[in-house]
C-alpha cells in the first residue's frame, strides 16, 4: 500500500520550506519540477562557477488556474524623475523569501518580472501565463527581473507549485520597477 504523504493539505508549504531552506544555503554561501530545481540550486555550479540564488515559481489555485499576483507600487513618472505615481504590477512568477508565522504557512514572496535579453519586461498583465511570456525575437523570455514588491500569501489556499528551473534574477532596477512593452 503506497502511503501518501500529501494528506493533510501540507505539500506546497513543505515544498517551499525546502526551497527557502535551500535559497538561504545559498545566500549565506555567497555573502522541470521542484527536487529538480532545488537540486540545481544546492549545485552550486553554473557555466561561470557562480551558484544559482533562486526557484522562481508558480502557485496554482485550488480551483487549479495559475495564482496572478498583483501588486501597487510607485514608480517615477517619464521624463520626470522626481515624480511617481501608482502603478500595478501582475506577474505569475514569484520567489520565496521567508516564513511569516509558526502557526500558519504563510510566505512572503517578491515578485518577479519575466524579461527579455536586455533585461527589460515583456509583459506586465494578464490573465493567462502565456500572457507573461513572449517568444518574438529581440523579445523572448529569458531571465527574470527581482522587483522588490512582496506579498505575504497563505499557502493553504493553493494546491499546487510549479517550479522553475533554478537561476539567478537580475537586480530590480534602479528606481524601483521599469516596464517595457
Amino acid at each position: 500500500m503506497h502511503k501518501d504523504t500529501c494528506h493533510n493539505d501540507h505539500c506546497v508549504c513543505q515544498t517551499f520550506r525546502k526551497i527557502v531552506h535551500a535559497q538561504q544555503k545559498v545566500s549565506q554561501n555567497k555573502t522541470t519540477g521542484c527536487e529538480q530545481s532545488i537540486a540545481q540550486l544546492r549545485s552550486h555550479k553554473k557555466r561561470d562557477d557562480q551558484s544559482h540564488t533562486t526557484v522562481p515559481f508558480i502557485l496554482y489555485c485550488k480551483d487549479c488556474r495559475p495564482f496572478i499576483a498583483e501588486a501597487v507600487y510607485k514608480r517615477p513618472i517619464e521624463d520626470y524623475p522626481d515624480e511617481t505615481y501608482y502603478d500595478v504590477l501582475c506577474t505569475p512568477f514569484l520567489k520565496a523569501k521567508k516564513f511569516i508565522g509558526q502557526q500558519r504557512c504563510c510566505l512572503q514572496v517578491e515578485l518577479l518580472c519575466p524579461v527579455n535579453a536586455n533585461g527589460y519586461s515583456v509583459a506586465t498583465d494578464g490573465n493567462r501565463l502565456s500572457d507573461f511570456m513572449c517568444d518574438d525575437t529581440p523579445f523572448k523570455t529569458i531571465q527574470f527581473r527581482e522587483t522588490g514588491i512582496c506579498l505575504t500569501l497563505d499557502l493553504d489556499h493553493f494546491s499546487a507549485v510549479q517550479c522553475l528551473d533554478a537561476t539567478t534574477p537580475l537586480p530590480p532596477f534602479k528606481h524601483k520597477y521599469h516596464s517595457h512593452h
